[in-house]
């Protein structure tokens, strides 16, 4: 059963409270007995664990995944030397050598 913060905008009183989903929402403060009781908007609490996709894609934090940033090329300029069009040499982490691109 998921928990719910309360507030009584009458006398500031707080609780969290245990309830169905279906169940109605309180109105009367414990506190002061007056049906300004209502439920705060607060933000869920959950942790994934184990090894799905979140863990291989999205663990370690930053504005990406450190598996995606392609490291320093360098076989570009071998590429571009060897054929003699530099135009022609593509900008990708393999050189342009594999059958991927």
């Amino acid at each position: 059963m998921p928990i719910y913060g309360y507030r009584c905008s009458s006398c500031g009183f707080e609780k969290d409270v245990m309830q169905k989903i279906s169940a109605a929402p309180l109105t009367d403060c414990p506190s002061c007995g007056a049906s300004t009781f209502t439920k705060q908007l607060s933000a869920a609490g959950f942790q994934l664990k184990g090894s799905g996709w979140y863990a291989t894609d999205f663990k370690g934090g930053g504005s990406g995944s450190s598996t995606t940033t392609p490291k320093a090329d360098t076989s570009t300029s071998t590429a571009s030397s060897s054929s003699g069009d530099s135009a022609a040499a593509p900008s990708t982490p393999c050189g342009g050598s594999c059958a991927c691109h």
